[in-house]
């Protein structure tokens, strides 16, 4: 059993459900900001942020993720989160669109993003992430100081990590969302997990999710097992594997916390996160404000 503090990662909006199948979905900045205030009660290390237009689109404008960002860091809650954005590849095929939000800097810039390593089938549709787009994400994070959070569906894309790391485009220590139950991809199953975590490099941090109903068991395991997790209601819309019931992000936090306090786990705080991971502490110097100088 892993007893260090827990790393909670929440993902509150995602980029294909919509407030007609969940009416808690926070889609508008004013919503999002309003969730992550009340979660931040119960105790988040980060954020996974996605971006939607005025018309509940999926955005990659990062004029929205710099609102979310300075947002969150003028906060005095929500300030240290440790931010993470969005570069995916599942309804944006332009990767240089995919790597706008990248190039915010000073009070916008974020501390982390994703970075798919390699494309996949949904249920209705496929993420298309080829060589030379994870390539060039993953150099344009580098370029800028931003951490990979290094999202892995199957064995496959946790060897590209490793080939990644060859080329000196990955730096330890790595942070790898394992998120399982995709009708395309590892099962949530501990056989699939086993051989996931088995092939993951040396100085590796790493969290469990489940998509749909596969995420209360997999963050139960992550609990457990694993140095965190990943959760909310990007993954997941309901409370119940019936699907009777729609979820808030609370809600699914509030069962994470639980499920940690059951087996005597803390949450791990933002500021220990940024240590264990290197991340620059821009939001935690003592003054710190922002500035009327945007780079967007």
């Amino acid at each position: 059993m892993n007893t260090n503090p827990l790393i909670v990662n929440l993902a509150p909006t995602g980029m294909v459900a919509c407030k007609s199948e969940n009416s808690s979905l926070p889609t508008s900045p004013d919503e999002i900001i309003k969730d992550l205030l009340q979660c931040a009660e119960l105790g988040i290390s980060i954020v996974h942020l996605h971006a939607r237009d005025s018309n509940e689109n999926p955005s990659s404008d990062p004029k929205i993720y710099a609102e979310l960002i300075e947002r969150i860091r003028s906060s005095e809650h929500l300030k240290n989160l440790v931010v993470c954005v969005s570069t995916s590849g599942r309804q944006t095929p332009d990767v240089t669109q995919r790597a706008a939000v990248l190039t915010l800097d000073g009070n916008f810039k974020p501390d982390m993003a994703s970075l798919t390593l390699g494309s996949l089938n949904f249920i209705d549709q496929a993420s298309v992430n080829s060589p030379s787009s994870i390539r060039y994400l993953a150099e344009m994070m580098l370029k800028h100081d931003i951490k990979p959070e290094l999202e892995i569906f199957d064995s496959g894309m946790i060897n590209f990590a490793k080939v990644l790391i060859k080329e000196r485009l990955l730096k330890p220590p790595y942070y790898f969302n394992l998120i399982l139950g995709n009708i395309s991809s590892a099962q949530a199953t501990l056989k699939d997990l086993a051989m996931l975590v088995e092939a993951l490099p040396h100085d590796s941090y790493w969290s469990v999710g489940g998509i749909g109903r596969y995420q209360k068991s997999m963050n139960g395991i992550g609990v457990g097992a694993a140095d965190g997790v990943r959760v909310g209601l990007e993954d997941n819309l309901w409370t119940d594997e019936d699907r009777t019931t729609i979820a808030s992000n609370y809600q699914l936090l509030e069962r994470v916390h639980a499920q940690a306090k059951a087996l005597g786990r803390s949450v791990m705080t933002p500021e220990m996160l940024r240590r264990n991971l290197g991340l620059t502490q821009t939001a935690l110097y003592p003054g710190f404000a922002y500035s009327d100088n945007r780079s967007y």
